[in-house]
């Protein structure tokens, strides 16, 4: 099993949700998230001000599946979320050892 962790930009996460659900993605887990990276950030002017914005509005989602899918997820997730602006976001991979649901007790593959 592996963990797909991405970082991308909040407008499309409706795109990226239907995209992994056309792949068989029966669930994921988002939260809002504030970064930057090369992007870095930009000013902007309040009531006179000029003040910093550095951390730029993110979503981060996160996906458990079975190894042998997570090239269409990653596919899956690169097509929705790209514009081909700075900015994108970021996908990362990483190994899961054990998945265990709690209400059944399922483990593994039967978790997710």
């Amino acid at each position: 099993m592996k963990k797909v962790e991405a970082i991308i930009k909040p407008f499309k996460l409706d795109e990226v949700k239907e995209a992994l659900h056309e792949v068989g993605v029966s669930g994921i887990t988002v939260t809002e998230a504030k970064g930057f990276g090369r992007q870095k950030g930009h000013t902007e002017l309040y009531r006179g001000a000029e003040y910093v914005v550095d951390f730029l509005p993110k979503v981060k989602l996160e996906v458990v599946v079975p190894s042998e899918t997570v090239d269409r997820v990653i596919e899956a997730i690169t097509n929705a979320a790209q514009t081909g602006r700075i900015g994108d976001g970021k996908i990362f991979v990483s190994p899961i050892e054990t998945a265990i649901r709690i209400r059944t007790g399922e483990q593994n593959a039967d978790a997710i």
